[in-house]
């Protein structure tokens, strides 16, 4: 059935478009329209059925093409031409082959006031990097523009940015459907940034009420797409002012196929060093890489295989977990070095087989290290290159081009029925599809377990579940017909924990197994409970992950166990550390104390033994201090000693050391002095401290003036630990102090 089916649908003609509205958001016209693919009326109409058939069959390519077809078909038919623009999708899975040989023969027989930007999705950025950096070349070419779809479903998209420097970025739909959270303003940081570079405009997708409305353009979207303008439909929207896209005009990486030595920056200066430094410096610029994090490419060569040694295969592992894209060039190479490692095997001709090189290229970083070996013969760790460090981020875009444009494509099995392979069309709220379970003793066993157990396909579009059990209704607090066929995102919310979704995406991008504990919420009421997730990956036979199987269970009572007990353990480490800093600091001033000064000079003594500098210690007593406690009383005198420190802190450096020894008297440590001038600096700080303890406060209405006698011990002349220069302090106070009658 689905065969014929297929047969039908990819007949010519059979395939039709709709078009979405594209709108701008300040004036409210219509300024473009995407064009999306429907099938025949029938079992394939729905366009995940009708691509998951076309690539079970083999036959992806060709709906692909027939897709694009009908795009421009029924734009033309239905008027939608300039000022108008149409946004038109390409299949990542097709740009290995020839990528988009139909383009030529439709810009010939298209009407020359079509405008078309051609949509690329995230999909196609990992998979096949090299023949999408191809095909966005030839689309410029042609004059079309690109757009980047989906961006933010993924980090592995903004790192891409700069490479195909999009002229229009399109937002995911949970930007302006989602609460706002550190993902999200990662993502609007690292997108506007890129706006603001190049003049590509943002456009905010999945906007259908007010709310989103408001959302996207706190966001920074000057366009919008969603229900909120209209929903697809044939040709144009009735009763809405047309207006003009005008793109920013874009222009692609100027290709640089030759070398990435050759794109070093005009009067860049060169260096020559033995491949020992070039070693450390590719080691500091991979330790950045994975500062950057998952919106980073990372691209090197290795010359030859045997250079690729355990100790890189180690630091290159962490690359690829912590990374967004890593890929390593040389002869001999093969397609996968490691798990989840692009390669390229060089010919030995290619002229980058002669290079040592590493580029970083990141939103808001790019550096690249770009050498050139001059062929000495010796020690391996003893050949010389010639070598440039470049941090100018259009050099850094053109290497990092150059070296994408080498990656092979991923290998990818063909898809085909696997026995583990749901049909998502079968599998109905009746029972579980006969292909997931291949025995009925296994369905009956997964509708009777207490653990929620669900399927997702990962061959259909956006990975929807397949399957689901019982179990699972019950956690999720739907019905079977409310859940299939879609993302299991949909258990998310807004204190659902970004990093824990980021390490299971990453972790299904690379077909691994994974466990965590996230927060979900069940049913229309939203209720929060804790999920334990185990997913494992189903494998078909040339070993293509085609599903997840995921075992879930509610585990909320004890979360809230832990979460209790660890609340207990904060409040006594809470206790324990104002007990600590009780001992350590001055009740009435808020102070360290002597204890404390004398732990912290102890500690400045050692760095000024191994170092060029010195320190000096000060002894500040007040002088008629006793007169106005005597006077006023107790309560004045605590005030007085408040304005006092509050007074010397304020005099003080930051990086310089204040505390109470007791009664009136105070202790400064003056750190990081010249120890040529170290004595007279502190004499200077003593002398202006004295003048401003000098300066008149009131105190209880009452004007009252005390002065400072300031002592001081510069290490090593006066002593060479504290004890020694406290007292060398000391008595330099009472030298200081006034001669009484």
């Amino acid at each position: 059935m689905t065969a014929a089916a297929l047969t039908e649908a990819l007949r010519p003609g059979a395939v039709r478009s709709v078009f979405q509205p594209i709108v701008e958001l300040d004036t409210g016209r219509v300024v473009a329209y995407e064009a999306l693919a429907r099938g025949p009326q029938g079992p394939l109409e729905r366009p995940d059925l009708l691509f998951a058939a076309a690539r079970e069959a083999g036959r992806l390519a060709e709906l692909d093409e027939l897709c694009r077809a009908a795009a421009f078909r029924g734009a033309v038919e239905q008027g939608l031409l300039a000022p108008l623009t149409v946004f038109v999708n390409v299949e990542p899975e097709v740009l290995d082959s020839a990528p988009l040989d139909d383009l030529l023969a439709i810009v010939d027989a298209a009407p020359r006031d079509l405008r078309v930007v051609l949509e690329i999705t995230e999909r196609a950025l990992a998979q096949r990097p090299a023949e999408l950096l191809r095909t966005v070349e030839r689309v410029r070419h042609l004059g079309w523009g690109v757009a980047v779809d989906d961006v933010g479903a993924d980090s592995l998209s903004l790192a891409f940015l700069p490479l195909l420097s999009p002229d229009v970025i399109k937002l995911d739909l949970r930007l302006v459907q989602e609460r706002p959270g550190p993902a999200i303003a990662e993502i609007m940081n690292a997108v506007n940034a890129h706006a603001e570079r190049t003049g590509a405009l943002v456009l905010a997708e999945g906007i259908e009420t007010d709310e989103h409305l408001a959302t996207a353009l706190a966001l920074g979207a000057t366009l919008g797409q969603g229900w909120l303008f209209g929903r697809p439909g044939p040709g144009a929207a009735e009763g809405v002012a047309a207006g003009e896209l005008t793109l920013p005009g874009a222009s692609s990486v100027a290709p640089s196929d030759d070398s990435p030595f050759g794109c070093l920056p005009d009067g860049a200066p060169l260096r020559r060093s033995a491949k020992s430094l070039l070693i450390e410096l590719s080691k500091q610029l991979e330790r950045e890489a994975m500062r950057l994090g998952e919106t980073c490419v990372v691209a090197a060569t290795f010359q030859e295989a045997r250079h690729f040694t355990p100790a890189t295969a180690l630091r290159y592992r962490d690359l690829v977990e912590r990374t967004g894209f890593v890929c390593a060039l040389g002869e001999d190479l093969p397609v996968e070095p490691l798990p989840g490692l692009r390669g390229a095997a060089l010919a030995p001709e290619d002229p980058v087989r002669g290079e040592w090189d590493l580029v970083v290229l990141g939103p808001h970083f790019s550096a690249a290290l770009l050498a050139r070996d001059l062929g000495d013969d010796g020690p391996d760790l003893e050949r010389t290159f010639e070598y440039g460090l470049t941090y100018d981020r259009e050099a850094v875009t053109r290497a990092a081009h150059a070296l994408l444009t080498r990656v092979a494509p991923r290998r990818a099995a063909p898809v085909r029925a696997a026995a583990a392979a749901p049909s998502p069309a079968a599998a109905g709220p009746a029972e579980p599809a006969r292909a997931v379970t291949g025995h009925d003793v296994l369905s009956r066993a997964l509708a009777a377990t207490t653990s929620g157990v669900t399927i997702s396909d990962l061959r259909l579009p956006d990975q929807p579940l397949v399957y689901v059990n019982e179990a699972f209704e019950q956690l999720a607090g739907l019905p079977r017909a409310d859940v299939l066929g879609r993302n299991c995102r949909f258990l998310q919310g807004p204190d659902t924990d970004p990093a824990a979704i980021a390490r299971m995406r990453d972790a299904i991008a690379r077909g691994a197994e994974f466990r965590e504990t996230v927060r979900n919420h069940r049913g229309p009421e939203r209720t929060p409970w804790w999920n334990e997730i185990h997913l494992a990956p189903v494998r078909d036979a040339e070993g293509a992950v085609v599903q997840y199987i995921g075992v879930q269970h509610d585990v909320t009572a004890r979360v809230e166990a832990e979460r209790a007990l660890l609340q207990e353990r904060d409040r006594n480490q809470t206790c324990l550390a104002r007990i600590q800093e009780l001992a350590y600091t001055d009740p009435l001033t808020g102070l360290p104390n002597r204890r404390r000064l004398e732990e912290q000079v102890e500690a400045a003594i050692w760095d000024a033994r191994a170092g060029r500098d010195t320190l000096a210690l000060l002894f500040v007593d007040l002088d008629g201090f006793k007169t106005v406690n005597d006077r006023l009383g107790h309560a004045a005198g605590d005030e007085l000693l408040q304005l006092v420190a509050r007074t010397l802190r304020g005099r003080l450096r930051r990086g310089d050391l204040l505390a109470r020894l007791g009664g009136d008297e105070f202790l400064v440590a003056l750190l990081g002095l010249d120890p040529a001038t170290a004595a007279d600096e502190a004499r200077r700080v003593a002398d202006e401290l004295a003048r401003a303890v000098w300066t008149p406060v009131e105190l209880s209405g009452v004007k009252v003036t005390v002065g400072a006698s300031v002592g001081l011990g510069v290490y090593p002349t006066d002593g060479e630990d504290f004890p020694s220069l406290l007292h060398s302090a000391d008595l330099d106070m009472y030298a200081a102090k006034p001669v009484r009658a």
